[in-house]
């Protein structure tokens, strides 16, 4: 019991489990990359503001290539447009915190353009891959 669920936490590419196709998807990729460099930048930020904005913002960048992923595990295309929705609501919710970080002076200038050419041409791939679900048939 405990090794299947040890197995369940390693990256897919380790075990012999198939690759899920959501992670082809330059979408997921690009998703997946801001919250990877959110969560480093927050790491390194003070105990109460991690426990303030750092909670919040990591919790949302997350949500946003993990409803990416939901989604594509739905069984139709209303459903995974749904989470596309949630996954846009949440890319929304994080330039929300990046702005309070970044007015707060949690996040560098620095810290802020590396961040930012990601959400630029995430956003619009987002909208993209939400008018594509659907209509490839």
């Amino acid at each position: 019991m405990i090794l299947g669920i040890i197995e369940m936490l390693l990256p897919y590419q380790e075990i012999s489990l198939t690759k899920p196709d959501f992670e082809n998807l330059q979408v997921y990729q690009l998703a997946e990359k801001l919250a990877n460099k959110i969560w480093n930048i927050v790491q390194e930020w003070k105990q109460f503001e991690k426990d303030t904005v750092g909670k919040q913002i990591v919790r949302s960048a997350d949500s946003v290539c993990a409803n990416i992923a939901e989604g594509r595990g739905c069984f139709n295309d209303q459903d995974n447009r749904r989470f596309i929705r949630i996954s846009r609501g949440s890319l929304y919710e994080t330039i929300c915190f990046l702005r309070l970080a970044y007015t707060r002076k949690m996040l560098t200038k620095e810290q802020s353009l590396k961040l930012k050419p990601i959400i630029d041409e995430l956003s619009p791939k987002l909208n993209a891959y939400l008018n594509s679900i659907g209509n490839n048939k």
